[in-house]
């Protein structure tokens, strides 16, 4: 937070007690300075195959929800989770718990290890507070251009 840190996470299935800690504890020494703390749900590359294979048997998106309301209930500040799951959390959480969307894919860039994904106007539209765009943008040619083309795609696609 001294660095000028705005958003840290932390992983929603270190569980309850884990994230109490951290909220307590970033409250206590930073206050309205404090970082806004995010819990991640289901990595964006997960599968039902990929969660049962480490026992877990719900379904990605009850997963997704249950691990957000967890989340908030911990003291977290919104959570890390795929843009297909941003309505279910809405609707679980509210409109002032802040959901980042990783699995952000501009119609110009390719899926890579990415299962659950939407295109930056389709993420935004879906209510995303803040898109992550990494491989598209990090590994293009040109970033600053594909950054620029995100951005047009963005504008074309929401009203």
């Amino acid at each position: 937070a001294r660095l000028g840190v705005q958003l840290a996470n932390l992983h929603a299935l270190g569980g309850r007690e884990m994230m109490e800690t951290a909220a307590t504890a970033v409250r206590k020494e930073f206050g309205d300075e404090r970082p806004r703390l995010l819990a991640v749900t289901i990595l964006t590359s997960s599968t039902k195959e990929t969660l049962r294979g480490v026992g877990i048997d719900l379904p990605v998106q009850d997963m997704v929800v249950r691990l957000a309301k967890l989340a908030q209930d911990a003291g977290m500040d919104g959570v890390v989770a795929s843009p297909l799951e941003i309505g279910l959390i809405r609707a679980a959480c509210g409109p002032d718990f802040l959901i980042v969307t990783p699995g952000v894919r501009p119609s110009f860039a390719s899926v890579d290890d990415q299962k659950r994904i939407m295109t930056p106007a389709e993420a935004v539209l879906a209510g995303a507070d803040y898109l992550v765009i990494g491989r598209p943008i990090a590994k293009a040619a040109d970033p600053a251009a594909a950054a620029e083309m995100i951005c047009d795609e963005i504008m074309a696609g929401c009203p």
